[in-house]
């Protein structure tokens, strides 16, 4: 069964990312939204605890630690089914719907 994973940052207007596992997804997310934080905008500590947190590849702790400095949200789903013509192949999609709620009684 194929999957990905997907984050969406709660911006505006939302960032959305998508990986094809969950510790792809972390990887991205360190390096597009951790990696990219301009140290300036952080108190004393922060930048050296991010940057501690991304160099041991603690990558969800990294993770964590920014959203908790940034207020920023971030909406993780470990797996969305992809759907495929081989599930759902055309010429039998009369014969499925037949089945399905709307058609009965």
């Amino acid at each position: 069964m194929a999957g990905v994973a997907y984050a969406v940052v709660r911006s505006d207007p939302p960032d959305v990312y998508l990986a094809d596992d969950v510790d792809v997804l972390s990887r991205v997310l360190a390096l597009q939204l951790v990696a990219r934080t301009d140290p300036s905008s952080l108190v004393d500590g922060q930048a050296q605890s991010l940057r501690k947190a991304l160099l041991d590849e603690r990558w969800a702790d990294a993770i964590v630690e920014w959203i908790g400095i940034t207020g920023m949200e971030v909406d993780v789903y470990t797996h969305l089914h992809i759907y495929t013509d081989g599930e759902l192949p055309a010429d039998l999609l009369g014969a499925q719907l037949q089945f399905a709620p709307l058609f009965r009684g």
